[in-house]
């Protein structure tokens, strides 16, 4: 199913993001809703042509399609549980950052609500929601998200939906983020080290940025094969071999004064998996004591 007429909506939280969305909303030109507990936050979405609410209750029943952007799950529940039944009938895209488990506690106090649920995670700054790149990822009733899969889209051309388990999109978000936070952690480390002999970090992005490219992501499609397998066969540069370099990059690190915080958990993740018996295998086995929680 998809949508033949331009769905009104109803946005819920006019932070920068919630205003964000109003406003691709308005540009692509939906009939939109805005409520925020400050009032005054609606007010340069009124001149651009959205309808203000008063009460979250209008709000919700002006549109067939909610969605609400709020600082927290907590919040969210108290602007909305109070609703009752007030939400049956409605698409609710909850767009709040949460974790996996908020989101599925969400999805059945959605069920309870006869409200069909939709769990969202945005990739995006508000700058770049209503761009072709803004990334968006959706989870939940996948008969909503066919249903207003274009509507959606208004706030990023490259979203995605992940499946019927509500908890993906945030599941996939945090991953995602959470990788993109350790590589930005390894070239701080390096611009540290090598700023100790006064290298400034523009060019020491230089290699980096073919180091991280080259190695890191040109490996990454055989890394992710030997976790789905289960195998991690001998490599050329076995984990104990690599752990013993570890211990010298900790040293030369603590010799310049510098943070080994991260080295040194890395250290003994490594330890431990050479332990476990993956001594001539790749880094792709350390995800064995990753998984376990110690």
């Amino acid at each position: 199913m998809t949508e033949t007429t331009l769905t009104p909506v109803s946005v819920i939280g006019l932070g920068a993001m919630g205003s964000a969305l109003a406003t691709a909303l308005l540009k692509a030109g939906h009939s939109t809703t805005v409520w925020n507990r400050s009032a005054e936050k609606a007010e340069a979405l009124s001149e651009q042509g959205a309808s203000r609410a008063a009460t979250v209750v209008e709000a919700v029943q002006a549109s067939p399609l909610v969605i609400v952007c709020v600082l927290d799950h907590t919040i969210m529940h108290e602007l909305l549980d109070p609703l009752g039944e007030g939400l049956a009938g409605r698409v609710l895209v909850n767009l709040t950052t949460g974790t996996p488990k908020q989101a599925r506690e969400a999805g059945a106090w959605a069920a309870t609500m006869k409200t069909t649920y939709l769990d969202g995670a945005i990739m995006a700054t508000p700058p770049m929601i209503g761009q072709p790149e803004a990334f968006l990822l959706y989870s939940g009733s996948e008969q909503a998200y066919e249903a207003h899969e274009a509507t959606l889209k208004r706030f990023g051309g490259a979203s995605s939906y992940f499946g019927t388990d509500p908890g993906l999109a945030s599941l996939y978000d945090i991953a995602l983020l959470t990788s993109m936070y350790m590589s930005f952690a390894g070239f701080l480390y390096g611009a540290a080290l090598v700023g100790t002999a006064n290298v400034d970090a523009t060019s020491f992005a230089t290699f980096a940025e073919g180091v991280i490219s080259g190695i890191v992501l040109g490996d990454m499609d055989e890394t992710a094969r030997q976790i789905d397998d289960g195998h991690y066969p001998d490599d050329a540069s076995p984990l104990a071999m690599q752990a013993a370099g570890m211990q010298t990059f900790i040293k030369a690190f603590h010799d310049e004064g510098i943070d080994t915080t991260i080295l040194e958990h890395l250290k003994g993740l490594t330890d431990r998996t050479v332990a476990a018996g993956h001594a001539e295998a790749g880094l792709a086995s350390l995800i064995e004591q990753i998984r376990r929680h110690v």
